[in-house]
């Protein structure tokens, strides 16, 4: 795959840092105290088929780990939107990456089609996310959940990861298919979900 992502120094040396302090300023819409290890990452986008990915949809990108590995893997002419809540992570992913099939928004995951409908885009192949689910009120986790599974493209795939199986029951409400893994080499120990929509 090609390779047109740059990305600064010390992009990489500085993002731990960077994680834990807003971890401690906002510890519930992070979830953890360090970035994703690249077991987690690995795992996570290994279902993607990355032939076929013309739009990815990343939700809470925070420092970039598995933006810059999309970025690695995905096709010449493919499209990454990645939806940042945080303006310090968003100020950080301008200042470290510089792709143009990236395109970074400061927003909420809940306004996904309105993003994408901004972008000229109608539909994701693969979503992929990391935002702690189990801190979010549950109005707002059931608008991304719903939102999610209207702007997948059919076939499409809704990649998660969590640290706790509470989410589990809600996925399988809005979700058809739900396959569930877990990863035990990362910081906190995550669970893995593969969400798909099946035919009627």
């Amino acid at each position: 795959m090609p390779d047109e992502t740059t990305v600064t120094e010390p992009a990489r040396s500085g993002d731990a840092l960077l994680f834990a302090r807003n971890f401690f300023r906002h510890p519930r819409m992070l979830g953890s105290i360090v970035p994703s290890s690249r077991f987690l990452i690995r795992q996570l986008l290994e279902p993607i088929n990355w032939n076929r990915a013309r739009v990815i949809v990343e939700y809470g990108p925070g420092v970039g780990n598995f933006t810059t590995e999309v970025l690695r893997q995905m096709r010449s002419d493919a499209v990454l939107i990645a939806i940042e809540m945080n303006p310090e992570f968003v100020r950080y992913l301008r200042a470290t990456i510089s792709d143009p099939r990236l395109h970074l928004v400061q927003g909420s995951a809940a306004e996904v089609d309105c993003v994408l409908r901004r972008l000229g885009v109608t539909r994701a192949d693969y979503i992929i996310s990391g935002i702690p689910f189990s801190t979010i009120a549950a109005g707002e986790r059931d608008t991304i959940l719903r939102k999610t599974v209207e702007v997948l493209e059919p076939g499409g795939a809704f990649l998660l990861y969590q640290f706790s199986k509470r989410i589990m029951a809600e996925l399988q409400r809005v979700f058809g298919y739900v396959g569930r893994q877990f990863q035990p080499l990362n910081v906190l120990p995550a669970y893995l979900f593969i969400c798909q929509v099946t035919a009627d």
